[in-house]
């Protein structure tokens, strides 16, 4: 499968690319939900984080940290929102993990990742003990 972002990696398509290693790379999303939105990918494809190997998974993080702040800096953002949509449920669109550094901005009125989910869901005590168990013992 080659997805958008692998034509991207292999300079079919074009891209505002900001950042790119042996690894990873990082464009200017082409549908930005705020200046300098920027997506961070692997260069080989992995459709979720579950595929991800262990050291390319530490390259992306690593990526994903320098490119944070330079990002704030350049477009002069108060914070930003760092994002994964892992899996096609969540709201990923291309099966090829990629992290959103979104700069946000005082009155930007987007909100926190939690308002995405419309608020708190009310889990009582014994199940949140069995959801930790089953966790904890799958990590």
């Amino acid at each position: 499968m080659s997805t958008i972002f692998s034509q991207i990696v292999e300079g079919e398509i074009p891209a505002r690319v900001v950042y790119e290693d042996e690894t990873t790379i990082a464009f200017l999303d082409a549908n930005p939900l705020a200046p300098g939105h920027t997506l961070v990918v692997p260069k080989d494809e992995y459709e979720r984080l579950n595929n991800v190997p262990d050291d390319v998974a530490t390259d992306l993080y690593a990526t994903i940290h320098r490119l944070t702040p330079a990002i704030e800096e350049a477009v002069d953002a108060d914070a930003t929102t760092v994002a994964f949509n892992n899996g096609e449920a969540a709201g990923q669109e291309v099966p090829h993990v990629h992290c959103h550094i979104v700069p946000r901005f005082e009155g930007d009125d987007a909100g926190p990742i939690h308002s995405a989910f419309g608020g708190p869901e009310a889990i009582p005590d014994d199940e949140l003990d069995e959801i930790a168990e089953a966790i904890e013992s799958r990590a």
